[in-house]
């Protein structure tokens, strides 16, 4: 197993944007992706969620994995005066990261226009407290890069409140391994199960059990997970958590026990950590104490089934995120042992 198709969807997917709601676009480059390999039994549902069903060598059970293809984002909130934009957050992006950041604005006729995401107070030369004014969703804004000083100029472009606002990813592989981009949680999932996928199909291997795969598109703003079902087990491929006293790091598969939300399964997580101790993986265990998964969500809709969470450690999360292939790798390998054992 290895990381070369991983490596060649990653743009793909990385650079369809699709903060939470807007989907299409990356529901249909993971559906053309998933037809290529040769598997049909797929759909996108009402919610947007793409569902992909797989025989299994047995149907005793039905087993699920899915990760998240919905990132962070913003919305027009409303437009000033002046024609620039002022916006709302679509699920939890740290908003100090964002300054100065290059972003698109989409209307609802798909127009696009581009921009830039600014400080209310973005000059050193006109504005006493440029470099120290707090960089909240409130203190920022967005200039166009169009000729409008009003906001009847911006409305005359079609722009308009609840407009997405996509900001760019930075999508950079370097040669020493890493993967550093926005929204790796959880695109970098994403591209894991469908690396593993692949992998199966390349190499005619059936899971032991009939799996439901799902991609899910609301999980930033808390109910991706909640239209999951048929399954009696599903483990979440979602970003391992770095730093403070974790043990997770960038090279390791992250498995995590309990987040925010509360434990999963007792006896399915430490299935999953058996399985990363006989492929001598390299992993960790940690709790994730601000987090919570497409597996919490499916459990609170009422889901009665083990659930998991795993995936490849990604420092500085919901910033300018950074993980390694070797965890990408790590997370895949755990992820075939899961679903073949």
């Amino acid at each position: 197993m290895n990381t070369n198709y991983l490596k060649s969807i990653i743009n793909d997917i990385f650079l369809s944007d699709s903060p939470s709601g807007y989907y299409k676009k990356v529901d249909s480059v993971i559906y053309d992706k998933v037809k290529e390999m040769g598997y049909d039994d797929i759909l996108v549902d009402d919610k947007g969620m793409v569902r992909i069903f797989i025989k299994g060598e047995s149907s005793e059970k039905s087993v699920g994995i899915g990760a998240h293809a919905d990132t962070l984002g913003l919305m027009v909130r409303s437009i000033s005066s002046d024609g620039t934009l002022k916006v709302t957050n679509v699920g939890g992006p740290c908003i100090p990261t964002l300054d100065g950041e290059y972003c698109k604005v989409i209307t609802r006729d798909e127009r696009v226009y581009t921009g830039t995401i600014l400080s209310t107070s973005p000059a050193v030369h006109v504005y006493k407290d440029a470099s120290v004014k707090e960089r909240n969703v409130d203190n920022i804004y967005i200039r166009l890069d169009e000729r409008t000083n009003s906001k009847k100029e911006t409305e005359e472009l079609g722009i308009e409140n609840g407009d997405y606002v996509c900001y760019d990813p930075k999508t950079t592989i370097t040669e020493s391994g890493f993967l550093k981009s926005r929204f790796i949680d959880d695109k970098g999932s994403v591209c894991i199960i469908l690396a593993v996928m692949e992998y199966m199909r390349k190499n005619n291997i059936k899971p032991k059990y009939d799996t439901h795969v799902y991609f899910t598109n609301f999980e930033e703003v808390g109910h991706g997970g909640a239209s999951i079902k048929d399954v009696s087990e599903f483990v979440a491929v979602d970003m391992g958590c770095v730093g403070l006293d974790l043990e997770g790091n960038e090279y390791a598969v992250s498995i995590c026990p309990k987040d925010s939300s509360g434990p999963y399964n007792y006896e399915l997580t430490n299935r999953l950590v058996s399985y990363a101790k006989e492929g001598k993986l390299n992993y960790a265990i940690d709790i994730f104490p601000y987090y919570s998964s497409d597996a919490s969500a499916a459990l609170r809709a009422g889901l009665n089934a083990k659930c998991a969470l795993i995936g490849s450690g990604v420092h500085a999360s919901h910033g300018m995120e950074r993980t390694h292939l070797d965890g990408m790798l790590n997370t895949m390998k755990l992820l075939l042992m899961y679903l073949t054992k």
